[in-house]
């Protein structure tokens, strides 16, 4: 064999090496950044449905304001709840120089993905809207517990909205519900239609003379149109059917479904509540075309920033073989009064005002969990007012 085989061998084997040795590292878990204590340095990016809907902008615009306040930038990327898209958006923000990210992702394994992504390049991830069940998703629940860096999830408990919603419904007189779902797998999704089936399966059981029925899921995606398709299937299938519960995706499948009763002649004869407030529910509430809706206070991705904010500038630590889940209390409400209250508190104004923005950034991972549990109606009225006295 010649000299310069050899060496080339000698090369291509060095290179062989360097590439094994790379990908080792890569697999490996990426040591814990230093802390950032200068603000202005801080990029924290959004991995979201979108941006652009009622849930969506309000949950931006409530990001945006807690950012503004502590100085750091945020940098988005609306995924649609599309797998591919939500695991690429991680990659994404990393590639974009963002020390973490919230993320509202779709089904519980994208954050397998997600996290091993976080692992590698030591970007810091929170979910809000999601968590992840240890019983239901065992592989994603032990990789998060396991990392350093995935530090929490904030989001509600989605059984017992279901169950209160289909109570609203019994409640009145609505005993044939036809559900419409918005993509196959979501972990939100699933928690609720649990919730839609356990409160039919307490009241039945409590009511045998009086049963209520629950279709199976008519799925929407989450657009408009496909609300507005599945709620007409629905009742084409079935014109007894007296309520529908569209159950979320955003806003746009329940506006889809509200334009197809209205479309149909049924405003009154068809109840609808879902999760997730309109920009009009005051008048919906009014006019009869919602009877009733779950949701609404979009602090859940407050919460969730402030999660990784403070990690990011070393305040939070050593997430490793923990599991930080934090349960929000929903916002219900079924008359126009009830409404009233909620747009006063929550959209005319923003539901934290900036000394309390800079108050929560300050707080203990204890006493941000427990904050976060006073989120009401009640609570963001007692704030408004006292705060009003100061003035």
């Amino acid at each position: 064999m010649s000299k310069v085989k050899k060496l080339s061998l000698l090369f291509v084997s060095a290179l062989f090496v360097l590439v094994l040795a790379g990908c080792a590292n890569k697999s490996n878990i990426h040591e814990i950044p230093e802390p950032v204590t200068d603000n202005s340095k801080i990029k924290i990016g959004v991995s979201i449905w979108s941006s652009t809907d009622v849930l969506g902008a309000q949950s931006k615009k409530i990001i945006d304001y807690a950012a503004d306040i502590l100085g750091v930038q945020v940098i988005y990327i609306d995924q649609g709840h599309v797998s591919e898209k939500v695991v690429s958006s991680v990659e994404q923000l990393c590639a974009a120089g963002c020390q973490g990210v919230v993320i509202c992702n779709s089904s519980a394994t994208e954050m397998i993905s997600a996290i091993k992504t976080c692992n590698d390049y030591g970007m810091y991830i929170s979910q809000f809207y999601r968590t992840i069940k240890e019983q239901d998703d065992p592989e994603s629940y032990t990789m998060a517990k396991e990392s350093p860096f995935y530090v929490g999830a904030v989001h509600e408990n989605e059984v017992e909205n279901g169950k209160k919603l289909v109570k609203m419904l019994a409640d009145k007189n609505r005993r044939n519900i036809g559900l419409i779902g918005w993509t196959q797998g979501d972990a939100t999704w699933l928690g609720r239609w649990e919730g839609y089936k356990a409160g039919v399966e307490e009241w039945n059981t409590k009511h045998p003379n009086d049963k209520i029925k629950l279709s199976e899921p008519q799925y929407a995606g989450t657009t408009s149109d496909g609300g507005s398709s599945a709620a007409e299937a629905l009742i084409s299938a079935d014109p007894k059917i007296d309520a529908l519960i569209p159950a979320g995706g955003g806003g746009d499948p329940l506006l889809g479904a509200v334009a197809a009763v209205e479309r149909l002649g049924l405003v009154g004869k068809v109840d609808i509540v879902s999760t997730d407030f309109l920009a009009d529910l005051g008048e919906r509430l009014e006019n009869k075309t919602m009877a009733g809706e779950s949701g609404g206070h979009f602090c859940d991705p407050l919460i969730s920033f402030l999660l990784v904010y403070n990690t990011i500038k070393g305040n939070y630590s050593n997430f490793e073989n923990k599991f930080v889940d934090i349960e929000h209390p929903y916002i219900y409400v079924s008359s126009s009064e009830d409404y009233a209250k909620f747009e006063k508190y929550f959209i005319d104004q923003p539901p934290y005002n900036r000394d309390e923005i800079i108050e929560m950034s300050n707080m203990t991972l204890d006493e941000l969990k427990n904050k976060s549990m006073t989120v009401s109606l009640e609570d963001a009225e007692r704030r408004a007012q006292a705060n009003e006295n100061k003035q």
